[in-house]
């Protein structure tokens, strides 16, 4: 007989895995790649990154990597959101399933949906940045790490907002508020160098900056002292904040 943790990540991939979605997962990106990369290219020659120096478009493909990762975790907590609005969870609890079951099903979830997301934007980015990649033995393993590190933080940040609040409209204001200002306020489009002073540090408290600055450093062979940080900071936030929403989960009465 099937584990009842793989039944709940079948169910849960299911009704989040759609053309719909992956229409969106990878017509969006498009748009900003193809169309605002290249635009931009005549106001921007060159970014830096660590110790090499890329051309936008390749600096914003690798970018739009972790921002899909970042974006595609929002299905964890629209998940949680549906469960307890149409009653969902009861139901799910009165069949051989438990809230440990439930939540497992929700990281695992959001793991393999990031990771899908992280491999549909770096096949459709691969033709503007494979001059400038320069990969060796950890490569992979970086990329793997920061899809799954990614995943489990911002899934766990849309599982925390998904039961603090009750009304639809909130949910959908604050989760999508929240996400904006992850994804402008970050390294995802812009470098942080040139930036003004309070603007480049606010980069820094996001940490979807840190996602993707590790995701460049694993394709451009830049792993420095600072990535390594980076990458420690990412695993301290990502533990925390799933602690905070397993117990939340834990708790709620749904």
């Amino acid at each position: 007989m099937t584990h009842p943790i793989i039944r709940l990540v079948n169910r849960n991939l299911t009704i989040s895995i759609n053309p719909g979605f992956l229409i969106w997962q990878v017509v969006f990106p498009l748009i900003y790649i193809f169309i605002a990369g290249f635009a931009y290219t005549s106001l921007i020659d060159t970014v830096p990154f660590e110790n090499k120096n890329l051309d936008y478009p390749s600096f914003l493909a690798t970018g739009m990597i972790g921002f899909n990762i970042m974006n595609s975790t929002l299905v964890s907590g629209i998940i949680i959101w549906n469960d307890r609005r149409h009653g969902m969870f009861e139901q799910i609890m009165s069949g051989p399933f438990t809230r440990v079951h439930y939540i497992l099903s929700n990281v695992i979830t959001i793991g393999i949906v990031g990771m899908i997301s992280a491999t549909l934007i770096a096949l459709v980015g691969f033709p503007i940045f494979f001059q400038s990649i320069d990969f060796n033995f950890i490569t992979i393993p970086i990329l793997i790490f920061a899809a799954i590190t990614g995943s489990v933080l911002f899934g766990s940040i849309a599982s925390i907002i998904s039961t603090r609040l009750r009304s639809s409209e909130g949910f959908n204001v604050i989760i999508n508020t929240v996400f904006l200002f992850f994804a402008f306020v970050s390294t995802a489009f812009y470098p942080a160098s040139g930036a003004p002073p309070i603007l480049a540090a606010a980069f820094y408290i996001n940490p979807l900056t840190y996602l993707v600055d590790i995701i460049r450093a694993g394709i451009f062979g830049s792993i420095t002292s600072f990535v390594l940080v980076e990458m420690g900071i990412l695993v301290t936030l990502a533990s925390i904040l799933f602690v905070i929403a397993t117990r939340q989960l834990t708790k709620l009465d749904f």
